[in-house]
């Protein structure tokens, strides 16, 4: 079974937190269900900027010590290279397994697109 390494943070990037899954999915929906799980509600684990697949248990888990005890410049040495911009890469992983994905915030909503008029005179 495949296992998960990831590193996962908040929208000002302050917090890097590390975790081991099997569904990383899954994972990150529990983060977004219990917002203040491990920290205050300014700070929400949010964003998903880093994750690795590996193969067995015994490698993640070593893995998973390895980078957990990094210092925060080597976990931003780890995500620059494959994650420059530190997108959330959840928009991404659901778009692979086949979830439906957020459609754009004017998409289907008139209400919010601006109104055009032909002016005549």
């Amino acid at each position: 079974m495949k296992r998960f390494v990831y590193i996962i943070t908040d929208r000002n990037r302050k917090n890097l937190h590390v975790g081991m899954c099997t569904d990383l999915l899954k994972t990150l929906k529990f983060y977004g269900e219990m917002p203040t799980l491990f920290f205050d509600s300014a700070q929400q684990l949010n964003r998903l900027v880093y994750f690795e697949e590996i193969n067995t248990e015994e490698q993640a888990m070593d893995r998973f010590k390895q980078v957990s005890t990094y210092t925060r410049m080597q976990k931003e040495k780890m995500i620059r290279p494959v994650n420059p911009d530190w997108v959330d890469l959840t928009i991404g992983l659901k778009h692979e397994s086949g979830q439906k994905v957020r459609p754009s915030v004017f998409a289907g909503r008139p209400s919010i697109m601006p109104a055009r008029r032909a002016v005549t005179f």
